[in-house]
Parts: C-alpha cells; structure tokens; sequence
C-alpha cells in the first residue's frame, strides 16, 4: 500500500494541476497536521482517496462561512483520527492531535503529558480488543507531536510526548508517523528506529509504501 503522508507545509508539487501523474497511484493519505482543510479538499478531490488527519497545535484557518466549523466537522473525504483507532482495508490507523502545552492559548491544541496519557487510556480497550482478535494492536499511529527523544526540538514548544514512548513499547505499532518538527537540511534525521515502530517525520511530503 503506498501512503501520501504530509504535515506543516503546503508542498507545491502536491498542490498542483499535476497532481495525479506525481500521486495517482497513492492509496490513502496521512496528515499530522497544522494544513488549511482547503489543501485537504484539493487533495481529496484530486486523488479520489480517504484522507485520514489529526490537528496540529495550530487550528486550521478560518473561513468566514464556517466561523468555528473546524472544531466540530471533518472536511468531505476525511477522517479526523484523534483518540480513535480504525481500520482501512487492511490497516489499522489511530492518532493523536496536537503538541506539548507551552502556553495558555486557549485555541491552539496543546497537552501536558499527563493529558496526553489520558488521551492514550481512552483507546486502550479498543487497542487490547485488535491485539486479542487480530494479532496487533494497530499498524500506524498518526501524531502531530513526535515522541520525546526522537525528531524533537529542546524548546518548550517542539519537545516531544513521553507517553508516546510507553505507547511504543507497549502496543508495538509499526509506524510512527508525526510532524509538528520543520526539516531545512536533507541531511536532518526523519526515519529512526525505536524498538519494533519505524518513526517517521512527515514534514512537507513523504511517499511510504508498507506493507499492508
């Protein structure tokens, strides 16, 4: 199965009219947020696939019609994935959305990591019941936030969830997929290996074919 994954910026080879000659023959798309729902109608439309997505730390800009619309609905052809596990064909896909609290911003998506802990409990039935019926409690995680000690950033803001990692070991996802960490230089790490999960930042665009 290959997975259009994209996260924080706006890639211009994907917001194109050559769209489906680069990505026509994707399956689905994963977003790890902080991108205009516009860009995710584009694609949607586009590529005629699902688009699965959790939010950034920054909400989506507004539209004058939809005022505070976001908060409440997913954009057509898409699948907000924070604190649900669901399967696709295949795959089973769960996320999280938003980053480490560094501020008292009322509308961005920020948690502590005792929050975000709550927010991983909330899942774990539904985890436990793939790992006793199907083998595995999921294949992809889809994150804003990356784990702390991979990918992130010593600043208050890009530091990484410690949950993530207790997540890791425990329901043994084989990908990691997050954003929220810009890359300027090619040669930034953006695939680590952390016991049985590949973590992958999807900053701007990356093409991954796994195993489905």
């Amino acid at each position: 199965m290959k997975i259009l994954a994209i996260s924080d910026e706006v890639d211009p080879l994907v917001y194109s009219s050559n769209i489906k000659n680069r990505y026509g023959d994707i399956d689905l798309v994963l977003s790890c947020g902080d991108l205009p729902f516009n860009y995710y109608d584009f694609i949607v439309s586009s590529l005629n696939v699902p688009l699965f997505y959790v939010l950034g730390n920054h909400p989506p800009p507004l539209q004058p019609s939809r005022e505070l619309c976001w908060m409440a609905n997913d954009p057509p052809g898409c699948v907000n994935l924070d604190d649900k596990v669901i399967r696709y064909k295949n795959l089973i896909i769960g996320g999280f959305e938003g980053s480490i609290r560094y501020n008292n911003d009322q509308w961005s998506k920020q948690y502590s990591n005792f929050e975000m802990s709550n927010k991983i409990r909330r899942t774990a039935p539904r985890l436990l019941f793939n790992k006793l019926f199907r083998g595995r409690a999921l294949d992809i995680l889809a994150t804003h936030a990356p784990p702390l000690g991979i990918h992130d950033r010593e600043d208050p803001c890009h530091r990484g969830f410690k949950p993530f990692l207790r997540y890791m070991r425990r329901y043994k996802p084989k990908y990691l997929i997050h954003g929220h960490v810009h890359l300027y230089d090619r040669n930034e790490t953006w695939r680590s290996r952390y016991l049985d999960t590949e973590v992958i930042n999807a900053y701007g665009v990356r093409v991954l074919e796994i195993d489905d």
